[in-house]
């Protein structure tokens, strides 16, 4: 059996026993939660009008202003952008 073979077969068995509440994971992430809303109402726009600047549909802006569902991969590292800076983030997306 390969090296890698034995690490990966390793690592699959540690998911496991982490899976089943039996370890530990040795590290975690955690992320903050974007406040969706208050970024749209800082450039003063409608649901609608936001959601088409961000790419996303007016339903999935609505999930995540009500907290029913959360950004993930680009679009939260999108909103994160905005957060620092929404002007540049308006400019480049009108």
């Amino acid at each position: 059996m390969s090296d890698l073979f034995k690490n990966l077969s390793k690592n699959i068995k540690e998911a496991g026993r982490i899976r089943r509440g039996e370890m530990a994971p040795s590290r975690t992430f955690t992320y903050d939660a974007v406040d969706v809303r208050k970024l749209r109402e800082s450039v003063h726009v409608s649901q609608d009008t936001f959601a088409r600047m961000i790419g996303v549909s007016a339903a999935t802006l609505r999930n995540w202003e009500q907290g029913r569902r959360s950004p993930q991969g680009p679009a939260r590292a999108l909103l994160r952008v905005f957060e620092k800076d929404p002007k540049a983030v308006v400019g480049a997306l009108t």
